[in-house]
C-alpha cells in the first residue's frame, strides 16, 4: 500500500508543477516521477501498461503546456 501512495503522490507532484506552469520544473519531476512509476510496475504492483499510460498522459500534459503559453 505504500508504494501505491508513492506512485500517487509521484503522479500529483507532476500535475501539480503543470499547474503552476513551470515547464522546467514540471519536466525535472515528470524525470523523477518515471522511474517511481516504472519501479513500481517493475514489482507488479501496478500493470505495465497501466505505467506506460500514466507516463504518456503526463508526457503529453507536459508537451501541451508549450503549446499553450
Amino acid at each position: 500500500m505504500s508504494q501505491r501512495s508513492e506512485l500517487r503522490t509521484a503522479i500529483k507532484n507532476v500535475r501539480k508543477a503543470i499547474l503552476a506552469g513551470d515547464k522546467a520544473a514540471a519536466q525535472a519531476v515528470f524525470v523523477q516521477a518515471q522511474a517511481t512509476i516504472d519501479s513500481i510496475a517493475d514489482k507488479n504492483i501496478i500493470h505495465k501498461n497501466k505505467a506506460a499510460r500514466h507516463k504518456s498522459r503526463l508526457s503529453g500534459a507536459i508537451k501541451a503546456m508549450g503549446l499553450a503559453a
